[in-house]
């Protein structure tokens, strides 16, 4: 089989990795020129773990290769794979500019039967879209030329993303004739030798699912995020009740640990893009509408604390660590680390941080508007305290007894709760957390 996968960011590039990982022969597709040449040097665009070694053996073995002819590339294709962004609008609403101009584009350039499949994030409708976008153009050329739509919806977890794509939960596709069926089982075939399910449905029910899916764990961050706030009112801890809760099989342990809000460029974009299609459909999504709230305030408990602790912050200076909205990716897409820093900044303190790998990615954001560091020790030398934003593992098992000396105050803010409260009370440390007792 061959496929055309049209975008190279994250969801693309993944994407056509991965299958050509398994022997389907692909070009990935993108109008941004450098990166197509980037990427045929292996440069990558983003970080994802083993993403890069798998790129570069790919294309090495002529089984991956990248192109910004769109024309020339998509002839003989079996599947073509709009993976192009959503970015959310000033309502909310997912931006589908890109997803129609791809169909448009394919639609102008096809010359023989194709499955045309939405890979990228897309509201209910979106498929319609697509396929009155590929036929306008098709009638426009006065041809006629059989296609089908389909809805493929991804589940990858930044971090981890490549073993999500070759080792899947489920694959989920929506599809409305039995050919593009067989088109997709063939192509999905490599992924379903360990029974893997492979879960057909119409075209609707699979854009639904990936709202619904996003949406569930969102709520589940936000409602522990809640919990864990009323704990420390009530004096209560946390990380007990999280223990208590998630041993109930019907809960899980899964995203219920407490911490300073989610981030990405999935759990926002999706939250906000499905309260708005329901209010377009003159239905209000209370729940999410809540989980968006609590999310927004989440953000800001770290700074409270702070701000609390020390009352005026003009002239302080702060070490953060963590950087990235979640650890194993440069991510910096709606970020609370940057939240806490606009906060910080407008009060006239001062930042110096330290991310593995998401600083040049922060800088882009920031500028020069805090200082990096080169190693995360780096970052505590005249800090008033030293803040804990991302649950990078090199920050589990730190050198306190460094940590103690540089600072300039034995104060951590510890937005991810690594730390034992105890412990960093046996070690003389004012240490503050997200639930669980200060000390």
């Amino acid at each position: 089989m061959k496929i055309a996968v049209i975008g190279t960011g994250y969801v693309g590039l993944v994407t056509g990795t991965c299958f050509a990982e398994v022997g389907i022969e692909v070009i990935c597709i993108d109008i941004d020129k450098n990166k197509i040449d980037n990427l045929k040097k292996g440069i990558l665009p983003i970080y994802e773990p083993g993403l890069e070694e798998m790129v570069v053996r790919n294309h090495r073995d002529g089984r991956l290769n990248f192109s910004t002819d769109l024309s020339g590339s998509i002839k003989d294709c079996d599947v073509a794979f709009i993976a192009v962004g959503t970015p959310p609008g000033e309502d909310g609403s997912a931006d589908l500019k890109y997803v129609i101009a791809v169909a448009d584009a394919i639609g102008k350039n096809m010359e023989e039967y194709l499955v045309v499949v939405t890979k990228s994030t897309v509201p209910v409708g979106t498929a319609n879209k697509v396929k009155n976008s590929v036929q306008n153009a098709l009638d426009e050329r006065n041809l006629k030329i059989e296609f089908d739509v389909a809805s493929n919806p991804e589940f990858l977890k930044e971090g981890a993303a490549v073993d999500d794509f070759l080792k899947p939960d489920r694959i989920i596709i929506g599809l409305e004739t039995d050919r593009a069926a067989e088109i997709m089982k063939r192509l999905y075939k490599p992924f379903l030798l360990n029974g893997h399910p492979i879960i057909f449905m119409d075209i609707p029910s699979a854009e639904m699912t990936k709202y619904a899916a996003n949406a569930m764990l969102a709520t589940k961050i936000s409602f522990m995020n809640d919990i864990a706030n009323l704990c420390e009112i009530m004096g209560a801890d946390v990380s007990y009740v999280r223990q208590g809760i998630g041993s109930d099989p019907r809960i899980g342990h899964k995203f219920i640990y407490p911490g300073i809000g989610y981030g990405g460029s999935c759990f926002p974009k999706d939250v906000k893009a499905l309260a708005k299609t329901a209010h377009e459909q003159g239905y209000k999504m209370q729940i999410l509408e809540a989980v968006e709230s609590v999310n927004d305030f989440q953000k800001s408990v770290l700074f409270n604390k702070i701000k609390k602790h020390f009352g005026s912050l003009e002239g302080k200076h702060f070490a953060m660590w963590g950087l990235a909205f979640k650890p194993k990716t440069d991510d910096m897409r709606e970020a609370p680390s940057l939240v806490i820093i606009e906060k910080l900044l407008s009060e006239g303190a001062t930042v110096t941080a330290y991310d593995p790998v998401a600083m040049h990615e922060a800088e882009k954001v920031l500028g020069n508007s805090i200082t990096f560091a080169k190693t995360q020790y780096d970052t505590l030398d005249n800090a008033d305290a030293l803040l804990i934003v991302t649950e990078w593992p090199e920050f589990r098992s730190p050198k306190f007894e460094e940590i103690g000396l540089r600072l300039k105050n034995k104060v951590i803010f510890d937005g991810r709760n690594i730390y034992e409260p105890t412990e960093m009370k046996e070690l003389g440390f004012a240490y503050a957390c997200i639930g669980r007792k200060d000390t």
